[in-house]
């Protein structure tokens, strides 16, 4: 809606007055806004701005003295650098760096519509070919990077609606219950660490860097437990020049030689790093099954710093335990499994044997039930048919 001299009336209700406040280097014009509760005060606000800017007591702004929206997503990063983790960090400085400051970057702050937003989205989606979820991690980073620049100089954003992609959901891969006592029997028939550790988990349902951080002294053979303290990744090192992106080739076996966090990269690109859990769910005790003991008794370590996946002081990377998973996967002949599978399959089997929801999303590590119910819980066809089943007490 507007109304005289290029005033309009926005969708939040106020109103928005517009006048020529200069002009950039190309000669491109550049607007000025004055906002008012109504018609009447934004159109005295551009008045008396005109006349400010006849009179010389604003400085018109040139190509040199704009604030580009690359200068607001820095200072969002920044500030929020000491509140997250590094691994968030890190993922958030190359949302940054390789798709929002090269296609945003440069623009201002109030040239951000709803529709370029939207353009955006669909290039990262048909150009870039990236998932649906990688989009919208995108996007959510964008959004709150349009919060803050709004909570800066709220004269200069627009409101902008973002619209995220619908995310496919993918069937995840789970071992039936002969698929899984073929593993456990593979596994267990010439059992050293690695092996071992790759059992406990599937006992477990811990993640792959949870098992890869694991110590004998977080294993308790007299509480029956075993207690998630910690988890390994490996990060971008972020002071070194981005060289496009280039995915490491997986080691046959990288054995690193450091206890805490990890700064020596095998490649100067990366680094291992061992941190604390991702949420306060993920600080967990998990109890062990009779079985899951008996393991741990037989490949136990004395000394309680020594990690479970080498039983040394030598931890074992993730990306080196999914490299010895596949092996042991394809001997027995197991296609298209992950280490997350294993982890999908113990939930799966904790369902079919009656497990009680919360206790199961605790052991999980998850913050509430519905994370366990809509994303680890797969019903096989034997526990669907046992269920049909309940329908003969009906005649049907």
């Amino acid at each position: 809606m507007s109304k005289g001299e290029n005033i309009f009336k926005r969708k939040d209700g106020r109103w928005e007055a517009r006048y020529i406040k200069g002009h950039e280097l190309n000669g491109k014009i550049r607007y000025g806004y004055c906002y008012g509760k109504t018609y009447s005060e934004a159109k005295k606000k551009v008045v008396e701005a005109r006349l400010a800017l006849a009179s010389g007591k604003t400085t018109i702004r040139s190509a040199d003295t704009i604030k580009h929206f690359d200068v607001f997503c820095d200072e969002w990063l920044q500030i929020n650098h000491n509140r997250i983790k590094e691994s968030t960090y890190v993922k958030y400085s190359s949302i940054l760096k390789k798709y929002i400051k090269p296609r945003l970057g440069k623009l201002c702050p109030e040239m951000l519509t709803t529709m370029l937003i939207a353009q955006f989205s669909d290039e990262l989606l048909k150009q870039d070919g990236l998932s649906a979820k990688t989009v919208k991690d995108i996007l959510l980073v964008l959004h709150s990077i349009l919060k803050y620049t709004a909570s800066k100089c709220p004269e200069k954003v627009q409101v902008v609606q973002i619209t995220y992609p619908m995310e496919e959901r993918k069937e995840m891969r789970v071992l039936n219950s002969k698929e899984q006592e073929r593993l456990i029997k593979y596994l267990a028939e010439d059992m050293d660490s690695c092996r071992f550790g790759i059992l406990l988990a599937l006992c477990t349902g811990m993640r792959i860097g949870e098992i890869c951080a694991l110590k004998w002294g977080d294993i308790s053979l007299e509480n029956a437990s075993v207690r998630i303290t910690a988890t390994m990744q490996r990060l971008k090192i972020m002071d070194e020049p981005d060289t496009g992106g280039t995915k490491d080739a997986v080691d046959e076996l990288h054995i690193g030689k450091r206890k805490d966090a990890v700064d020596e990269p095998d490649n100067g690109k990366t680094k291992v790093v061992i941190h604390a859990p991702k949420t306060h769910n993920s600080m967990r005790c998990i109890p062990l099954t009779n079985y899951a003991v008996e393991l741990c008794r037989k490949m136990l370590q004395p000394d309680p710093e020594l990690y479970v996946l080498t039983g040394t002081e030598h931890y074992m990377e993730p990306r080196t335990l999914q490299y010895r998973l596949k092996h042991y996967t394809d001997e027995c002949g197991l296609e298209g499994v992950h280490f997350h599978t294993l982890r999908h399959t113990f939930a799966t089997r904790c369902v079919e044997a009656d497990f009680e929801l919360k206790s199961l999303s605790e052991i999980l590590g998850h913050a509430t039930t519905t994370v366990t119910l809509e994303r680890y819980v797969h019903s096989s066809l034997e526990l669907k048919r046992k269920n049909m089943s309940k329908l003969s007490a009906l005649g049907l």
